[in-house]
């Protein structure tokens, strides 16, 4: 391999890849900030008249206009101002799509088309842009115009229904992971229009939401349900609904979780507890009859484990039965495999100080460094993108400044 030819493999993998995006809150700047940890160059695209984006304002860690929750997820990215409300900012806009590869964004349903943000609008200034619209329920149809946000769509989507203990209320899962996942396979679906793009000249409409997506995870529950009428339920200590034993177990000093998803693993169980008898019990010798008999055998389990620590029930299974504590998140970050996967970064933050981030989870093994900035501060490259993507002279950026368009 040439000396140019290692070079070129140590670039980052999105660093022709050119993106504005109209974004805001979490699950859109979430998806894109991966693009941006891989080397694209994402512009977000703020309201100059209503502070920015509105995580810039989420406490309880605020500075002026900005917040961590905002550095949480706009990393390695570039902020302009423009205010769609001036009939003049669309012109603005189409001299930026003429540079790029797609224009991304989360806004309700209805918005994108009278922002003009959809291929419609956008198609006849560049032929090959892609636009990209995460919403809560679609650009089209009978919801389109109602706002949504991941809470509601762990309620609409059934995930409430079957998560937390029998005897509680519904529960909504502790992190935004309607919100996360939405954002990261809207970037994967503009990622797979751009490649299209590139090669035969022509972008699209790329469409996905956040209801649509929480429906797609049900996943093997859905097929279930929708082929054999099966109606999920919940399980007390979070147990899995088909793999017995899987499920979080009590020790002295707190709780650890086990997965038995092969036989192999269930009778690795039964050896490190002490519980070897077991194997030749016929309520316990197959998955299906492990399922029937849950609650017995989940009641054995617990007078054993109840016996030692945490720590000392990991130390014995380990190899042997896919087991974890039930950490806290402090905890969490302390494990010493954060540490060995680089999953802790640091930027600098004009009036944050030195903000630790967690990391993306894509690796490159090849060569390539990552260098990480900290969210840009509100319209810090308005003047800088003008003149780069827009050819715009400091003239025009001087008057759209005056006029309140940037």
């Amino acid at each position: 391999m040439s000396e140019q030819d290692l070079k070129s493999n140590t670039k980052s993998p999105l660093s022709s890849l050119k993106i504005i995006s109209f974004e805001q809150y979490g699950a859109g700047p979430w998806g894109t900030m991966h693009l941006a940890d891989m080397g694209a160059e994402i512009i977000k695209v703020e309201d100059p008249s209503t502070g920015g984006d509105i995580a810039r304002h989420v406490p309880p860690y605020t500075s002026g206009d900005d917040s961590l929750y905002f550095q949480s997820f706009n990393r390695n990215k570039k902020s302009i101002t423009l205010d769609m409300r001036h009939e003049e900012s669309v012109s603005i806009l189409h001299r930026l799509v003429k540079s790029v590869d797609g224009v991304f964004n989360n806004l309700r349903g209805d918005i994108p088309s009278k922002l003009g943000l959809d291929y419609e609008s956008l198609g006849p200034v560049n032929p090959s842009i892609v636009c990209c619209s995460l919403s809560a329920f679609g650009n089209t149809g009978s919801r389109s115009s109602e706002p949504g946000y991941d809470y509601v769509m762990q309620a609409y989507a059934g995930w409430m229904s079957i998560t937390g203990d029998p005897e509680s209320p519904p529960q909504k899962a502790g992190l935004s992971l309607v919100d996360y996942s939405a954002g990261v396979l809207a970037s994967l679906g503009m990622m797979g229009a751009i490649f299209r793009a590139r090669e035969s000249g022509i972008g699209c409409n790329v469409e996905l939401s956040l209801f649509d997506n929480a429906i797609s995870h049900l996943s093997y529950i859905g097929t279930w349900a929708l082929t054999s009428g099966y109606e999920p339920r919940r399980w007390p200590d979070s147990a899995h609904p088909s793999q017995v034993p899987s499920q979080s177990l009590p020790t002295s000093d707190g709780w650890i979780v086990i997965m038995c998803a092969k036989e192999h693993f269930f009778r690795e169980l039964l050896d490190v507890l002490g519980l070897t008898k077991l194997e030749n019990d016929s309520r316990f010798q197959s998955f299906s009859g492990r399922l029937e008999n849950r609650q017995e055998l989940s009641s054995i389990l617990k007078e054993v484990t109840v016996t030692k620590t945490t720590s000392e029930w990991i130390n014995l299974m380990k190899g042997r039965v896919p087991c974890g504590p039930v950490n806290t998140v402090q905890q969490a970050l302390s494990d010493h495999q954060v540490e060995e996967d680089d999953m802790i970064i640091e930027s600098e933050h004009p009036t944050l100080g030195s903000v630790r981030h967690i990391a993306g989870p894509i690796k490159f093994r090849d060569g390539i460094t990552y260098t990480h900035t900290s969210s840009p501060s509100l319209g810090e490259h308005t003047s800088q993108v003008l003149r780069d993507y827009a050819e715009a002279t400091g003239d025009e950026i001087n008057e759209w400044k005056s006029r309140g368009l940037i």
